[in-house]
Order: structure tokens, then sequence, then C-alpha cells
């Protein structure tokens, strides 16, 4: 007994190719700067307490306080520039011919 050979169509078809970002890559980078900047900014500042309310905030409440501005800024930013790259990587889209095979027993 002979087992049945499965059967197969290749044919030729045309298929877009074009290199685009990742946007994973650019918005965890966007985080990164956003957490960055929260630091330096608040390393750069100044916790005496304050003439009008006599509050001395610490530390840690100064960097999560920002890191509630600089983060979803650091996303939006280098999510733009994903999607400007991504529109100009439309611009050089080529279209090439491959070689398409489907199996079917």
């Amino acid at each position: 007994m002979s087992t049945p050979q499965p059967d197969r169509t290749p044919e030729i078809v045309e298929a877009r190719v074009r290199r685009a970002p990742r946007w994973g890559v650019f918005l965890g980078i966007g985080v990164g700067v956003g957490v960055v900047l929260a630091f330096v900014l608040t390393v750069s500042g100044n916790f005496d307490a304050s003439e009008a309310t006599q509050v001395a905030y610490p530390f840690g409440q100064v960097f999560g306080f920002l890191l509630l501005w600089t983060v979803p800024v650091g996303i939006a930013l280098l999510g733009v520039l994903a999607l400007i790259l991504e529109r100009a990587a439309r611009r050089s889209e080529r279209v090439v011919r491959v070689d398409r095979e489907t199996v079917a027993e």
C-alpha cells in the first residue's frame, strides 16, 4: 500500500516589502526617556519648605508626581516619531514576486 502524496499547488504572487519601526521598542524608549527626565528634574529641584505653605515635599513624592507627567509625554513624542518613520517607510515600499506553495492532503 502506498501513502497518498500531498497535493501541491505552486503559484507566483506579488507581495509588498518595506521596513517598519517596532512600535513597542519606540514606546518603551519613550518610557525610559520619561523616567530619566523625571529623575533629572527631581534631582535639580529644591526641597526646602515653601514660604507660602510651609510644606516640604520628599524626594520620592516629587519624583512620582513628575513621572505622571514625563512618562506620557515621552510615550507620545516617541510614538509620533514612530508614526512619522512608518509613513516615510511606506514611500520606500517595494513590490516583489514570491513563490507561494499550498499543500493540501
